[in-house]
């Protein structure tokens, strides 16, 4: 959760409070925002994903304060000579009163330094006066909370902590939080082993991130050292170094993701490599993407290459992703991504050629998605286009009841649909139309349901009629179930 809140951090441009990992209800509502970078072909997600550079749904984070108490150390009883102290604090904070919540908190500390909740009223203290801008002394409570109570449950928060008041303070121009945010920030080999990233990794994040918001000119350089390493250890840093790279625009942040996105040896470090390059948006990058998405063998980072170029609305990154949609040596399902990402941009060149695209593949699931694709687009010349595959009777049958489906669900001409009835021969679709009219909300499709549940001679058609009679609330169809009931 920590790795997460940090991240979230990043992308608010460290706008929000560091809120301990004992808060992880509370930010479950945030969760899906974050899910969504990662699930590219979800296609519920999507839609977050044009909104990269602000996440502004995470705005929500600010009701944080009003939640109630975070703290997970355990109530005492009455008996303990902190309880009083620890609930007033707690009080006074959660009401908004910071400046009575760090001296409460702060005087639990130095009456009891022996307390089990000593440590942890260092932290709430020293975040009280972050939120009352008193900087330098909650910085010196949080140093005080790393030397003496190294067990503290909120001793990591603290670092996460420290290091926004670092970069408050260092923008101010104070010299000790600039050279405490830039030793921070270096690449270190780990004593053995691999670091837990939720760990040092994530305090040498947040330094990192201050130090570019502090100053880029020395941040770049630690970062590239960062990208630099290739040891699987790293790997974890590097994926948050690309993030915090991406958020700074400029020809260097090219050179240095391009760099990645062809010559890291972690498949995930590439990945976020390729998904950023999305944003730049330029000629370079889009010949990058181009030849990633050629010359790629991984399947996930072709499939990041297909969005990043989706994601850039130029002629010839549309063109990369038409030509490869016809490429019939790529795989079906990067094909099938190109397909669905170009019915995403609705414009006309790209439904002019989803449709001349369609009767040139084979497959039926390539097939399928050119369907979909259009369908998502809308417009009267694709609606008749879904119109003349599902009336075609050279057409396969799936394909043509899905033609009819998305024909009906994208608002096709419903007067038309009503039509289709009686001059279709085949009985699926007619039980497809059947199922179109019974997911249209104008009067003329329920009147042509009634129609059929009273007048088709084919039983298992009138059944069908009848069941999706029964699932409208409409009074007219509870009459006329009553009439067939009680003829």
């Amino acid at each position: 959760m920590q790795a997460m809140y940090l991240m979230v951090a990043a992308v608010l441009g460290m706008q929000q409070p560091i809120v301990p990992r004992t808060v992880a209800p509370a930010l479950a509502h945030a969760q899906p925002a974050l899910e969504a970078l990662n699930a590219l072909d979800a296609l519920g997600a999507l839609d977050a994903l044009n909104a990269l550079e602000g996440l502004n749904v995470l705005d929500a984070l600010d009701a944080l304060d009003a939640v109630g108490p975070w703290d997970s150390a355990p109530l005492q009883d009455e008996q303990d000579p902190t309880d009083s102290l620890w609930r007033g604090a707690r009080r006074a904070f959660n009401r908004g009163d910071y400046a009575s919540a760090g001296k409460l908190y702060a005087d639990l500390a130095r009456r009891y330094p022996d307390a089990t909740r000593a440590g942890d009223a260092l932290y709430w203290a020293a975040f009280a006066l972050y939120k009352n801008d008193d900087l330098v002394r909650a910085r010196s409570l949080l140093f005080t909370q790393q030397e003496r109570y190294a067990k503290a449950a909120t001793l990591r928060d603290g670092y996460a902590l420290l290091a926004r008041i670092q970069t408050a303070l260092a923008k101010q121009g104070d010299s000790e939080a600039a050279a405490w945010l830039t030793e921070h920030a270096q690449p270190v080999e780990p004593a053995r082993g691999c670091p837990d990233e939720d760990d040092e990794d994530d305090v040498r994040v947040a330094a990192l991130n201050g130090l570019l918001q502090m100053d880029a000119t020395n941040a770049l350089p630690i970062l590239k050292k960062v990208l630099a390493k290739r040891d699987g250890c790293s790997a974890g840093l590097r994926r948050k170094a690309v993030f915090i790279v991406s958020q700074k625009h400029g020809g260097e942040t090219e050179d240095i993701l391009l760099d990645v996105a062809r010559n890291d040896p972690d498949s995930e470090v590439r990945q976020q490599a390729v998904f950023w390059l999305s944003q730049v948006g330029s000629d370079r990058a889009v010949t990058a993407l181009d030849s990633i998405l050629r010359s790629a063998t991984d399947p996930e980072l072709q499939d990041k290459a297909i969005f990043a170029l989706s994601q850039i609305h130029n002629a010839r990154a549309a063109q990369i992703l038409r030509d490869y949609a016809t490429n019939e040596r790529a795989s079906d399902e990067a094909r099938e991504k190109a397909i669905f990402w170009l019915g995403q941009q609705r414009s006309p060149e790209n439904a002019a050629f989803l449709r001349g695209l369609y009767a040139k593949v084979t497959g039926e699931d390539l097939k399928e998605k050119v369907i979909f694709s259009l369908s998502q687009m809308g417009g009267a010349d694709n609606g008749r286009w879904l119109m003349d595959i599902a009336l075609n009777e050279r057409e396969p049958v799936e394909m043509r009841k899905k033609a009819l489906f998305w024909a009906g669900q994208t608002g096709g001409n419903l007067e038309q649909l009503v039509g289709l009835y009686d001059r279709m021969q085949d009985q699926e679709m007619k039980e497809q139309l059947i199922f179109v009219y019974s997911q249209r909300h104008e009067a003329a499709a329920l009147d042509q349901l009634i129609r059929i549940a009273k007048t088709e001679q084919n039983k298992e058609l009138r059944k069908k009629a009848i069941f999706w009679l029964g699932q409208s609330h409409d009074p007219r169809a509870a009459q006329v179930l009553l009439e067939i009931i009680n003829p």
